[in-house]
């Protein structure tokens, strides 16, 4: 069984989730508000022996066309370091529209954008990591 840490990386925030054991379900676990980089790989680290995590899923915010932009580039080469601090395999996995279906969500609850702020990285964190759990099932 493979748990599966997923990271949505902002700016500010880092929305995190998890998959069960079975890695068919994904649960949104916290918001990490961001320090700096050793701290950021630290609460990584962290998450990774708390879950047991043998992969790390990271939001890849693609263009809406697709392409990489810098962005997407920068979160490319921050995989990478991630992977070699932890060495625990980390794949990438497009993110697109993962906000606005969490702010769709919120917005079906009729859930107020003062109490989104706290939880919406955490959502969409587990919005991405769903996507991919489904997407393994059914490669």
């Amino acid at each position: 069984m493979v748990r599966t840490l997923c990271l949505d990386v902002g700016e500010k925030r880092i929305g995190v989730a998890v998959s069960n054991p079975s890695g068919t379900i994904a649960q949104g676990v916290k918001v990490y508000n961001r320090g700096s980089f050793k701290q950021d790989l630290e609460e990584i680290r962290a998450l990774t022996r708390t879950f047991e995590a043998s992969r790390i899923v990271i939001g890849l915010p693609k263009n809406l066309d697709g392409s990489l932009g810098n962005k997407a580039n920068d979160m490319l080469a921050l995989a990478e370091k991630i992977q070699s601090a932890t060495g625990i395999p980390v794949e990438p996995w497009d993110e697109r529209f993962s906000t606005n279906e969490a702010h769709r969500i919120f917005d079906m609850a009729s859930v107020k954008q003062k109490k989104r702020k706290g939880v919406i990285d955490m959502i969409a964190a587990q919005i991405i990591l769903q996507g991919y759990l489904d997407a393994q099932k059914n490669a």
